[in-house]
């Protein structure tokens, strides 16, 4: 297999002047879990149901935190130096939330935010993220958000600390990966759309590899990038049992004869 370096991370300079907004956003992301709310109830599922929860409230939770996020300003932007920036989301368009002024005129940071319902039987973030490193602007975040339902079974959703990785980062190391990081015979070519940039709308800024039979590429929880960060999740406790038991245990009721 051949070898190459790691991409690089991205992080502005302690003295740039995008450093400590970074800083407070990752600072609020964090912080979501002690502010996040939803009205959103669910009663009455299947133990074999469970499964399904992320296709059907993914968006709702990712709707959610952008409301948290704005409601917790005072996190991210104590001194008030951004004070016509506000978080929106752009659904079906990379990154799918702007920290952007009220006119659209100016955005400061871009965050591509996935939910992952922890107890899907992945046992790992299962959503593809193609998009190329050049549709990224440096400080961009990748944020991956893990929730589960209050009573496990039933309830409201609630969510733990995201994981969150620099945007153009992830998406060099899915790269790196896919042509350095694994064992294939296939091609591992990568073709990336012409004049990418950032916060284009409606141009193509997704890349695609030149043989995907498994239609793998873009699986960045399989490259490594968030294995550690995963790993405490697993291991992590809900209502005083491991998440990656209660996996096991809903694998083992939605394969049981009914």
């Amino acid at each position: 297999m051949t070898t190459a370096p790691d991409p690089i991370n991205y992080e502005p300079p302690p003295d740039h002047p995008m450093a400590e907004l970074v800083r407070r956003v990752r600072d609020a992301m964090s912080a979501l879990p002690a502010y996040f709310s939803s009205v959103t109830a669910i009663e009455g599922l299947q133990a074999s149901d469970l499964f399904t929860l992320n296709t059907v409230l993914g968006a709702t939770i990712e709707i959610q935190v952008v409301e948290t996020l704005n409601r917790i300003r005072d996190v991210w932007d104590p001194n008030d130096d951004w004070p016509l920036h506000y978080f929106i989301r752009q659904p079906q368009t990379f990154p799918d939330v702007l920290l952007q002024s009220r006119d659209g005129a100016d955005v400061a940071i871009g965050v591509e935010l996935k939910g992952w319902y922890l107890l899907s039987k992945e046992a790992e973030p299962s959503f593809r993220y193609k998009v190329t490193p050049a549709a990224c602007g440096p400080y961009d975040l990748l944020a991956v958000v893990p929730w589960h339902l209050s009573n496990v079974l039933s309830g409201t959703p609630r969510v733990r600390t995201p994981g969150v990785w620099s945007a153009r980062h992830a998406a060099e190391h899915r790269n790196w990966y896919w042509q350095h990081g694994r064992t294939t015979t296939l091609d591992t070519a990568i073709v990336a759309p012409e004049g990418a940039a950032p916060y284009q709308k409606r141009k193509p800024n997704t890349d695609r590899p030149a043989a995907d039979e498994g239609r793998n590429f873009g699986r960045i929880a399989r490259t490594g990038i968030m294995n550690d960060w995963v790993t405490r999740q697993l291991e992590a406790t809900l209502a005083g049992v491991a998440v990656r038991e209660w996996i096991d245990f809903f694998r083992h009721q939605q394969g049981a004869p009914q």
